[in-house]
């Protein structure tokens, strides 16, 4: 396992992120909520978790649904996976986004997303005239069957 340290300045009476087992890939993140928040079915909703970060260059935090809240709820991460790049030192704030059928309510301290440390690799974007061609060539969406 290769731990990298992340400072995390944490606000009164935010959680810090959390690894509830020992081969977890994920940290938990929770809430920081004066009051419940209800996402009504069908809308989003933008939870603080009063957690600010300085994450090593080279690397970004991504921020992942938690399975148990999608399985049970159809709560999960509208913009998945959400990034944090290096270089941000605003509050970590969750989109969360209710698919499921009833509204769900958002409390203090709860288990709303997880986040990953991964190592980041810059493209050298290269300007050419003509692609090399493969078997699939511009076939899209589908296009190996369903």
């Amino acid at each position: 396992m290769n731990i990298i340290e992340v400072k995390v300045v944490a606000s009164e009476g935010a959680v810090i992120p959390s690894y509830k087992t020992d081969g977890a890939a994920g940290a938990d993140v929770c809430a920081l909520l004066k009051e419940p928040v209800t996402i009504a079915s069908g809308s989003f909703a933008m939870i603080p978790t009063g957690l600010f970060f300085e994450i090593p260059q080279g690397y970004e935090i991504q921020v992942r649904p938690r399975s148990g809240l999608a399985a049970k709820n159809g709560i999960t991460v509208l913009n998945t996976p959400g990034t944090i790049d290096s270089d941000y030192r605003g509050e970590l704030k969750i989109i969360l986004i209710n698919l499921g059928k009833d509204d769900f309510v958002v409390n203090n301290g709860e288990r709303i997303a997880q986040i990953i440390l991964s190592p980041v690799t810059v493209a050298a974007f290269k300007i050419t005239d003509s692609l090399s061609s493969t078997e699939r060539g511009e076939k899209g969406f589908g296009s190996t069957g369903v």
